[in-house]
């Protein structure tokens, strides 16, 4: 694990007072897995960010709204409980309640499966599974993307990138990851929107690259 490949500051604070998108939250959930001085320092800032709130004046709530939500729970019918069906034991606790679509191809010792996670438009949760001395496309990103890695390393143009590691990434970042571990790495990745591939071949390959 690498001191200098975590969350931004910014992203950090945006977490803590329930910012973020719900696909990101789910990835900063499973990189604070790894790193307890920073759940502890985030959980410090939920304490001080609840004490503030305390501190606000209090506004009235508008006539009858109490009556209107317990009218509507009343009416709301009871969802079917869902079947989860989520084979990776090895996943951190945070993401094992979620169920998980079938691995499918991406390239050459390249896979990707779906998590079943809340979405937040086209932004997602994926897994991200590289085998060992593969890469994937040379790309860069349509929207946001972070990646936390959960097993094996990865490198970049940036450095590596090994377990419990993070890395921010958007329309800025042109970069290639390859394993670099002996083992395959797998990652999880809030995704906003696809992957843009490099170069004339990029584009011709582009309509076959979809997460």
């Amino acid at each position: 694990m690498s001191d200098r490949h975590g969350l931004s500051e910014e992203r950090l604070l945006a977490f803590a007072a329930g910012a973020l998108s719900p696909p990101e939250a789910v990835v900063v959930n499973a990189w604070l897995s790894f790193r307890p001085e920073e759940a502890a320092f985030v959980h410090i800032l939920q304490v001080m960010g609840g004490d503030l709130l305390e501190t606000e004046p209090s506004v009235p709530m508008a006539p009858h709204a109490l009556d209107q939500a317990l009218a509507r729970i009343e009416t709301r019918t009871r969802p079917e409980p869902v079947r989860v069906l989520n084979d990776m034991p090895e996943l951190p606790d945070c993401l094992r309640g979620y169920p998980l679509g079938p691995w499918r191809w991406l390239g050459p010792g390249v896979r990707v499966r779906d998590v079943g996670a809340p979405r937040d438009g086209a932004c997602r949760v994926i897994l991200l599974k590289i085998d060992r001395g593969r890469k994937t496309p040379r790309h860069t990103h349509g929207g946001v993307e972070l990646t936390c890695v959960l097993s094996g390393a990865y490198a970049t143009e940036t450095g590596r990138f090994e377990v419990g590691d993070l890395e921010e990434a958007d329309h800025e970042v042109l970069h290639q990851p390859r394993v670099v571990s002996e083992e395959p790495c797998l990652c999880v990745a809030a995704l906003d929107g696809q992957i843009v591939l490099d170069g004339w071949l990029g584009r011709w390959l582009q309509p076959l690259v979809r997460l």
